[in-house]
């Protein structure tokens, strides 16, 4: 309990500082970096996994109450830009088995599983049942999720202006207390529904469906309180950033650089992707690179609802992105040894 006091603590100081220099997203990045400091500085750090899955049900319900039956309609025309995403997933593990395994010097279940854009929880389970390294493969996806989350603020910031002010939602003292009580019900009955049906991304899709069939129904009609979702991004940060604890010199050198090298590589294939699909105007820039861009979902699904993106169609390439990993990574594992 000292430990998760003490990386809350610091956590908090994070978002403290970014608000004091006016960084963007402090609620997300202030914990991300104070942890990975922290780490780096030898401080022993701890999450705590069922609060952290459980705030992620805020972004589930915050996407499913944005489905009406207009943005349903409206998906049935995203499918040129969904046939993309097993396209780039093919791609991404074309380039980055071979760069783990030939640069690197890594076997070939820890190179897989590194080069695959899936959930951090999902790849570390598939890759240490397979007989990867388990230490290796949270060291590489946190540093591509960190990588990804702190660079688009950034980019978004410096090609479209995005207003990273903006409140994630209104007061929760404006909203009528049936529609809470409607918001707890659809994140915790989705949550425990998915999680017994044994659904990849329960935490997060459970919810959205759920919540989703409210906001059809006409039951559901606003996301949840700015509060809950300054809560979501304080913890998704903060569990990015404690990846890191513990961390030694031989991993910074090896897998944190090879980690690095990655990201650049995932940056060049990102920005190819979504030029493409702008060129050929299939969908506006910004929401094509929130769409594309290999982060986390819960992280991706934040910055789409703070910028005012496209939420339904970001979060429909994430889904399929990671169904395709999932289903397909201990598939063409097998097939590939």
């Amino acid at each position: 309990m000292i430990r998760i006091g003490m990386t809350f603590a610091i956590a908090g100081l994070g978002v403290a500082l970014f608000h004091g220099l006016s960084l963007p997203l402090p609620w997300l990045l202030g914990p991300i970096f104070a942890c990975l400091i922290s780490a780096l500085a030898g401080v022993r750090m701890t999450g705590t996994p069922l609060i952290n899955e459980g705030m992620r049900t805020v972004l589930g319900v915050a996407v499913g109450a944005t489905i009406t039956p207009v943005v349903l309609a409206s998906m049935l025309g995203m499918w040129p830009t969904l046939l993309l995403i097993p396209v780039m997933v093919m791609v991404i593990g074309a380039i980055g088995v071979p760069y783990f395994r030939k640069l690197w010097g890594f076997d070939f279940v820890t190179s897989y599983y590194s080069a695959m854009p899936g959930g951090i929880q999902d790849m570390l389970v598939f890759g240490e049942e397979a007989g990867g390294n388990p230490r290796t493969l949270s060291l590489i996806h946190a540093t591509r999720v960190l990588v990804i989350v702190v660079a688009l603020p950034f980019i978004l910031r410096g090609v479209w202006d995005a207003d990273l002010s903006n409140p994630p939602g209104v007061p929760a003292a404006t909203l009528a207390p049936t529609q809470l009580a409607l918001m707890v019900l659809a994140a915790l009955v989705g949550w425990r529904g998915a999680k017994a049906l044994g659904m990849f991304g329960a935490s997060i899709l459970g919810p959205l469906i759920v919540a989703a069939a409210m906001a059809l129904a006409g039951l559901l009609q606003h996301r949840p309180p700015a509060e809950a979702i300054w809560a979501a991004q304080f913890f998704i940060g903060t569990t990015v950033g404690v990846k890191y604890t513990g961390i030694t010199m031989t991993e910074i050198r090896r897998d944190l650089t090879a980690g690095l090298g990655f990201c650049g590589i995932l940056i060049v294939l990102t920005i190819i992707f979504v030029e493409g699909v702008y060129a050929a105007g299939l969908a506006p820039g910004m929401e094509a690179l929130l769409a594309f861009a290999p982060g986390g979902q819960a992280e991706l699904t934040v910055l789409a609802l703070i910028v005012g993106a496209d939420v339904a169609f970001v979060i429909a390439h994430h889904v399929l992105r990671i169904f395709v990993v999932i289903l397909g990574a201990p598939l063409f594992a097998r097939i590939f040894r």
